[in-house]
């Protein structure tokens, strides 16, 4: 195996480099169903698309902006 030399930091920064695109195109087309399921479903589904839609946001926000810094801090410690 080959180990890439560099701090933590450039790993972290690489890695959501590659995956970014894919990350965007899979929430947002999760996105867009949920959103199709919330606007045309009945009373008892909104609720739940309606978490559905908030938990692809939370998510995909959590895994761009918030995992890396946790990662950094915890790796300083």
């Amino acid at each position: 195996k080959k180990f890439r030399k560099g701090t933590i930091g450039d790993l972290i920064n690489e890695a959501i480099n590659k995956t970014l695109s894919r990350t965007v195109l899979t929430s947002l087309t999760t996105f867009v169903v949920v959103l199709c399921l919330f606007l045309f479903a009945g009373q008892g589904l909104k609720q739940f698309s309606l978490a559905l839609l908030v938990g692809v946001i939370t998510g995909t926000y959590s895994s761009i902006y918030i995992a890396a810094p946790v990662v950094l801090e915890l790796d300083k410690k």
